[in-house]
C-alpha cells in the first residue's frame, strides 16, 4: 500500500499518525507537506510523513494483547463527589447565613460521636462505593487528637477540615425537612386486658437478600421474602395480616402496648421507650420491616380532604384516629409496611442510637438518605421552623451531623431533624414540614475544584485541509439514508474514486486496511515501472 493511497482511503496507519495526541502542530505541519511533496514526486517529502507517522507510531500507547490501537483515550479520571440526583455549588464560610452564630461546639461533641463509629470501619476506600466513601477518617483523626474546649476553636476546626457545597435537588432550590422524636408510652411484659397490641421482634423466616439472620439489623429498604419449606420465597405478610394475627402465638412479643396507634407513631419514629407498670423502662430500637413502601397516613388524610394540608400535625393524625377507631383501622392499612423491633440495653438516661450505632444528639442529629450520603458527614441548616409554637417562624441556623436514617429520607436534600424523646419533642417535631437550606461540608481531600483543574482539554481542532482530506461521516445516520433510499446496483466495473473510498473506510466499526482498488495503471504510470524495471535489468 502506497502512502498516497493510505491517506486517501483514511487507513489506521494514517488515522494513528493524524489523531495521535503526541505528533503536536509541528508533526501535523511536516506531515501535510510531505504528502503535498510526495505529489511533486519528492523524496525528501515522503521521508518527512514517514518520520512524522513513525514518531506518532512510536508514541502511541499499544496495548497489551498486542492488537492495533483504534484511538488514544483520555485518563479515566473517577470523581470524588457524585450524588445522584443532586446539584451542588461551592459556596464561602462568610456567605453562609447564621454560620457564625450557631453553637460549634456542640455541633463538634457530636461529630465526635459519630468520629467513633467511622474509625472502626476497616478497608480501603473504594470498597464504599457512596459518594463520601471513608473520607471522613482524616478530620476524625484530626477531631480525636484535638482538644477543643470552645465554640471559637471548634468552628475554626470545620473550617479547617472541611469545604461548604450547597447542595440541592436537581432544579431545586432548597431542600426538605420534617421533625422525629422517641416516643415514651405505657406498656406491659404481659397481655392483660388493658395492653392488648402485641411489639413483634424480627420472625426466623423473614430474609432480606445479601443478609444473614444473624445481622442485628436489616435495611428498611429493599426485597423482604417469608420462606415457605427450604426454597420457596413469598412476600411477606403485609400489615392487615399482621394486625389480624397471623404470626401470633409464637413467642416473638417483646411487650404489649394499648393501641395499634401508640405502636404505628411508634414504627414511623423507629424507637420508643415502653414504660411498664412497676417504673421501669424497655428501649426498643428498628430491626426489620416487611418489604412493602412506606405510606404516609398524614399524606392520605390530607387527599381525601379530612385534615387541610396547612393544619397536618402528627397530633391531628392521633386526635383523628382516637376519635375514628374504625376509620383508624383502615387507614393504618393504607400504609402496608410493618415494622419489627429489637430490645435495646439503654438507661432512660440514655438517648436513643441511630442506624450509625451512636447515642442520637437531641437538635444535632439528623436522619438522611444513606443510599446518598454517609454517616458522619456534616451539614449546615438554615431557615425558619414553628420551634416556639405552631405558627411561629423560630430561625434556625445550624449545623448537624447525619447519624440515622428512615424510610420516608429520600433525596440529596432532606433530612429528619431529631429533637429527644417525650410529649415536648412529640409536639415540636410532629409539625414541622419545611423548605430549609442545605449545606453539605464535605471533607478538602474531597475538593471537586482540585481535580476539575486536571481534566484534560480536548484535541486541538484540525486545520481545514485536514478536515477536508479526513471527512467525518457518521455510519448510523449513513446507514438510515441507504434504508430509506437504497442505491441502484453497482456496474462491474470499478468506478470509486478516492474521495469515496476514504468516506466508505471512515464509516467501518474497526479501522482497517482496505483492499487496493483496481484501477488501471496510467500512461505515466507504465513508463515509471518500466523505468525502473530497465534500471533494474542493468
Amino acid at each position: 500500500m502506497t502512502l498516497p493511497h493510505a491517506i486517501r482511503t483514511g487507513s489506521w496507519l494514517a488515522r494513528v499518525a493524524l489523531t495521535s495526541v503526541a505528533i503536536g502542530k509541528f508533526l501535523q505541519r511536516g506531515l501535510q507537506a510531505g504528502i503535498r511533496n510526495f505529489r511533486s514526486r519528492n523524496g525528501a517529502g515522503y521521508a518527512a510523513a514517514a518520520v512524522a507517522i513513525a514518531v506518532s507510531l512510536s508514541l502511541a500507547p499499544k496495548p497489551a494483547d498486542g492488537s492495533r490501537p483504534h484511538h488514544l483515550p483520555y485518563p479515566q479520571l473517577a470523581w470524588p463527589l457524585v450524588i445522584n440526583g443532586s446539584q451542588y455549588a461551592p459556596v464561602a464560610w462568610a456567605d453562609i447565613a447564621g454560620w457564625n452564630e450557631d453553637d460549634h461546639l456542640a455541633a463538634f461533641k457530636t461529630f465526635r460521636a459519630s468520629c467513633k463509629a467511622i474509625s472502626a470501619q476497616s478497608g480501603p476506600a473504594a470498597t464504599d462505593p457512596r459518594a463520601l466513601g471513608i473520607s471522613l477518617r482524616e478530620p476524625c483523626h484530626a477531631a480525636r487528637a484535638a482538644e477543643i474546649t470552645d465554640n471559637a476553636k471548634a468552628g475554626a476546626f470545620f473550617e479547617e477540615h472541611f469545604l461548604p457545597l450547597q447542595i440541592s435537588r436537581l432544579g431545586e432550590d432548597a431542600g426538605f425537612v420534617t421533625g422525629y422524636y422517641e416516643p415514651i408510652i405505657d406498656g406491659s411484659r404481659t397481655k392483660t386486658d388493658v395492653y392488648t397490641v402485641p411489639v413483634y421482634r424480627r420472625p426466623s423466616n423473614l430474609f432480606v437478600r445479601g443478609f444473614t439472620q444473624d445481622s442485628p439489623e436489616l435495611p428498611n429498604k429493599g426485597d423482604v421474602f417469608r420462606k415457605i419449606g427450604r426454597r420457596k420465597l413469598v412476600p411477606y405478610y403485609d400489615r392487615g395480616e399482621i394486625e389480624d394475627g397471623v404470626i401470633a402465638g409464637r413467642g416473638l412479643e417483646i411487650c404489649w402496648l394499648k393501641s395499634q396507634t401508640d405502636l404505628l407513631f411508634a414504627q414511623i419514629q423507629g424507637s420508643a421507650r415502653v414504660r411498664l407498670e412497676d417504673g421501669s423502662t424497655i428501649r426498643i430500637n428498628y430491626a426489620a420491616h416487611n418489604g412493602y413502601p412506606y405510606t404516609p397516613v398524614g399524606r392520605v388524610l390530607i387527599d381525601r380532604g379530612i385534615i387541610p394540608k396547612d393544619q397536618m400535625s402528627m397530633q391531628k393524625i392521633r386526635e383523628w384516629m382516637d376519635q375514628n377507631p374504625d376509620g383508624a383501622k383502615e387507614l393504618r392499612r393504607q400504609n402496608r409496611s410493618y415494622i419489627f423491633f429489637r430490645e435495646v440495653q439503654l438507661s432512660d438516661k440514655d438517648e436513643a442510637v441511630g442506624a450509625q450505632g451512636v447515642p442520637l444528639t437531641p437538635g444535632r442529629s439528623i436522619a438522611v438518605d444513606k443510599s446518598l450520603h454517609v454517616y458522619g458527614t456534616p451539614f449546615f441548616i438554615a431557615g425558619e421552623l414553628p420551634i416556639e409554637s405552631e405558627h411561629s417562624k423560630t430561625p434556625f441556623r445550624r449545623l448537624m451531623i447525619a447519624q440515622d436514617t428512615g424510610s420516608a429520607i429520600t433525596g440529596p436534600a432532606r433530612a429528619d431533624l431529631y429533637f429527644g424523646a417525650g410529649a415536648d419533642a412529640a409536639k415540636v417535631s410532629g409539625r414541622l414540614r419545611h423548605n430549609m437550606q442545605f449545606v453539605m461540608l464535605v471533607p478538602k481531600s474531597l475538593d471537586p475544584m482540585a481535580l476539575g483543574r486536571k481534566m484534560p482539554l480536548p484535541d486541538p481542532r484540525p486545520s481545514a485541509k485536514i478536515a477536508k482530506l479526513f471527512p467525518q461521516v457518521n455510519p448510523l445516520k449513513n446507514q438510515q439514508k441507504d434504508q430509506k433510499n437504497p442505491a441502484p446496483a453497482a456496474p462491474q466495473a470499478s468506478t470509486t474514486s478516492p474521495t469515496s473510498t476514504a468516506q466508505a473506510d471512515a464509516t467501518t466499526s474497526v479501522p482497517l486496511p482496505a483492499a487496493r482498488p483496481d484501477i488501471a495503471p496510467s500512461r505515466e504510470g507504465r513508463r515509471h515501472r518500466r523505468s525502473r524495471r530497465d534500471h533494474g535489468d542493468r
